[in-house]
């Protein structure tokens, strides 16, 4: 059972890119090889974008009627507001329409994991979805109130694999300083160390933690987050994890300095850690969309399943013209597999 996963692939925003990087990404028959993959969107939005694809792009698209759907109907009023390429209310209640169908449908055992196209926030709130993003509805239908965003990319270079965990996600940068804590950071690390156990086999990782302030603070002349509480928790985390190897506060202007030797082959790799927690969304994601942009996948941690996304968003700016490149959901589909199969998920 495990070697073929079942996998739910949401369509995401059907206004954005969405369904042209999963036609595309389904095209490949390596893809079908490794799981069963079911399509969660409306089959109608999917063959329109077939339709308008096919003849503006030479890549090959999957043939809508050659692919297993969960075709989540829409009703008229809502289907006739949805224009390629402009995110609305309509669009927006499609997209949560999708992922919610894909999270019940998972909850019930019917899939092991779910792979979500980019959503669009805006559109959600015009839904009236007041939701940060994907990730804290799945959290929310599943339970969970303690769950993180990783993102995972293997260099085409060296193998090596990136993996960068945000403390905080989408909150505003000035919020930031206010909204870190001794507990939260626990609560991350707990989330990252059970995760690299649980779904890389890794039980005695080597992490960096990222400092806040230049320098880490310059020992409090530039910031006293370090001083305060950072490094008393760091050294608390070693006395409670003393299998580990926790390096930090690491000056976020050197930090990523052996990932990218390490992303690129010019680094042994033995130098770089196995996991990096960048303490806000723009310090983890900056060299993580540098070295990887086509290939990262952002994973939920925490969720009583696998979740992956391509770590991209909609691109309304170029719909429907043919050049959206799949590489990212691919990735997603393929980090899925990895990870359902480590984790042994078994099907109701």
């Amino acid at each position: 059972m495990l070697e073929f996963p079942k996998i739910a692939l949401t369509l995401g925003d059907p206004a954005g890119i969405g369904p042209e990087v999963v036609l595309k990404a389904l095209a490949d028959a390596s893809t079908h090889l490794m799981a069963q993959i079911t399509v969660v969107g409306s089959r109608s939005q999917l063959v329109s974008s077939y339709e308008a694809l096919r003849h503006c792009t030479h890549e090959p698209l999957a043939e809508p009627d050659q692919l297993a759907i969960l075709d989540i109907s829409l009703d008229r009023q809502t289907e006739s507001q949805i224009t390629p390429g402009i995110g609305n209310a309509a669009s927006g209640a499609a997209s949560f329409a999708y992922l919610e169908a894909a999270i019940a449908q998972t909850l019930a055992g019917k899939f092991q994991a779910i792979v979500t196209g980019p959503i669009a926030k805006s559109a959600w709130k015009a839904a009236g979805h007041l939701y940060p993003g994907q990730t804290e509805l799945l959290a929310e239908r599943s339970g969970v109130s303690r769950f993180g965003m990783l993102f995972v990319a293997q260099s085409p270079h060296s193998q090596w694999v990136l993996r960068t965990l945000l403390a905080t996600t989408h909150i505003p940068l000035r919020a930031v300083p206010e909204t870190l804590s001794p507990a939260l950071l626990a609560t991350k690390l707990k989330l990252l160390v059970a995760c690299l156990d649980q779904d890389f086999g890794l039980a005695t990782p080597r992490i960096a933690i990222a400092g806040l302030n230049p320098h880490s603070g310059e020992q409090g002349q530039l910031g006293r987050e370090e001083q305060d509480w950072l490094i008393p928790w760091l050294e608390e985390s070693r006395r409670i994890y003393p299998a580990l190897h926790l390096d930090g506060p690491v000056p976020p202007d050197t930090l990523w300095v052996k990932p990218g030797q390490a992303w690129l082959g010019g680094e042994p790799l033995t130098l770089a850690h196995d996991a990096y927690l960048a303490l806000y969304h723009d310090q983890g994601l900056i060299p993580v969309k540098l070295l990887a942009f086509d290939r990262a996948v952002n994973t939920t941690i925490g969720l009583p399943f696998v979740r992956t996304s391509p770590d991209h968003g909609t691109a309304f700016d170029i719909v429907e013209q043919g050049v959206a490149r799949p590489v990212s959901t691919q990735e997603a589909l393929k980090l899925a597999v990895q990870l359902v199969r480590q984790r042994g998920t078994p099907l109701d």
